[in-house]
C-alpha cells in the first residue's frame, strides 16, 4: 500500500518563476522596440513571408526564460512522497543448539557418513540461513558445557562446531543437564522470542537435573525447546576399529532411544518434536524449526516515509538552456525582427 504527495522543501525559491513571467514580459516588450523595415502597401510587399530567422526570434530569450524557471523549480527542492506499508523486523531470535557429542553418535547408520557428520553438516547449513538471529552452542554428553555463547558471528560459530569432537566430555546422555545450561544461556536474554534445540540420538542416562524439570523451568521463562532424534533404537553399525587395511569395521550395537521424553519435552514447552533418520529428514526436520521460528518473529507493519528527490533533474536542463540561449544571442537571432 503506497500514497504519493508532492511538496517542496524550499518553496520560497518558487519566487523565482515571478522572474521568469517578468522575463518574458521584457522580451515581448524588447521585441516591440526593435526597429522595423515597413513596406509600402502593395502586392508585392504582401508577397514576402517572414524569414526563418524572424520566426525564431523568440528562441534566444525564451530559452533564458526557460534557464530562470527551471533554476526556480530546482532550488525549490521538489520531492515526491511515497509511503510504504513494509515488514520490518523489530528484532531477532535468540537461539541455543544443544548438540549432542555421546559416543552413540558415531553410529554409522547415516551411510557412508556417521551421525555426528552429518548433523554437523546439516547445523552449519541452518546456521548460514539465519540473520538477525543469535545462536549459542551447548555440547554435551554425560555432562554439558556451552562451547559458544550467543553471537552473531556466525563464521565463529561455525569454527567451533568443527571443532566438537566425541570422547572428549565423559561420555553419557545428560539430556537434563544440556537443557538446563542452554536454558541458564538464555535466562538474562531480553529477546520476546528465545528458543532451544536439542539434537541427540538416545535417552537421558546421566547428569544430575531432570530432563522434564528443565523443560518446566524453560517453560515458565517462556523458551520453546524444539527436539530432533538423530537415527533410531535397536541395532545399529558402530565402529569398532579398523582392518588390516586401515579401513573402519563396524559391528551392530544396539542403542537405546526415547522418543516419549523428547516429545514430551517439546509439548510441555510449546515446541516441537522431528525424527530424523538420515540427512534428509534431519534438514527436513531443521527447516520445520526455521519454518516456526519466522512465524514467531515479531514484527512491526507501520509505515515508512520516503522521499524521491527531483531538484537535480531541473538543473542540468536549466543549465543547457541558459548556455544555449547565450550562444544563439550571438547569432543572427539575436537582432531577429
Amino acid at each position: 500500500m503506497s500514497s504519493l504527495g508532492l511538496s517542496f522543501a524550499h518553496p520560497w525559491a518558487l519566487v523565482g518563476l515571478l522572474a521568469a513571467v517578468a522575463a518574458a514580459w521584457l522580451l515581448e516588450v524588447r521585441r516591440r522596440r526593435l526597429p522595423r523595415l515597413v513596406l509600402p502597401e502593395s502586392s508585392a510587399a504582401r508577397a514576402v513571408p517572414p524569414s526563418r530567422w524572424a520566426r525564431l526570434w523568440w528562441l534566444p530569450g525564451g530559452l533564458l526564460v526557460a534557464a530562470i524557471a527551471l533554476t526556480s523549480i530546482g532550488l525549490s527542492d521538489p520531492r515526491l512522497r511515497a509511503t510504504r506499508r513494509q515488514d520490518l523486523a523489530v528484532e531477532g531470535i535468540d537461539i541455543v543448539v544443544a548438540f549432542d557429542l555421546s559416543t552413540s553418535m558415531l553410529a554409522a547408520d547415516f551411510r557412508p557418513k556417521d551421525r555426528i557428520t552429518v548433523a554437523r553438516e546439516v547445523l552449519k547449513s541452518f546456521i548460514a540461513s539465519r540473520q538477525n538471529d543469535r545462536i549459542g552452542l551447548v555440547v554435551f554428553a554425560g555432562e554439558a558445557y556451552t562451547q559458544c555463547p550467543l553471537t552473531l558471528d556466525y563464521r565463529v560459530l561455525e569454527n567451533l562446531l568443527d571443532q566438537v569432537r566425541t570422547g572428549v566430555i565423559v561420555d553419557g546422555t545428560a539430556i537434563g543437564n544440556a537443557l538446563g545450561t542452554a536454558v541458564n544461556r538464555l535466562r538474562e536474554s531480553d529477546a520476546r522470542s528465545r528458543v532451544i534445540i536439542l539434537i541427540t540420538d538416545g535417552d537421558n542416562n546421566s547428569g544430575n537435573v531432570s530432563p522434564m524439570q528443565a523443560a518446566g523451568i524453560a517453560k515458565d521463562l517462556g523458551i520453546k525447546v524444539y527436539t530432533i532424534l538423530i537415527g533410531k533404537g535397536g541395532r545399529v553399525p558402530y565402529p569398532t576399529g579398523t582392518d588390516l587395511f586401515g579401513r573402519t569395521t563396524y559391528e551392530p550395537v544396539e542403542i537405546d532411544v526415547n522418543p516419549e521424553l523428547l516429545q514430551q519435552i517439546a509439548r510441555t514447552t510449546g515446541g516441537a518434536y522431528y525424527p530424523a533418520t538420515d540427512k534428509e529428514s534431519l534438514e527436513s526436520g531443521l527447516y520445520a524449526v526455521l519454518d516456526s521460528l519466522e512465524k514467531s518473529k515479531i514484527y512491526d507493519a507501520t509505515g515508512s516515509g520516503h522521499y524521491d528527490e527531483w531538484y537535480a533533474r531541473f538543473f542540468l536542463p536549466a543549465a543547457l538552456c541558459g548556455l544555449i540561449g547565450v550562444a544563439l544571442r550571438g547569432t543572427r537571432l539575436s537582432g531577429a525582427p
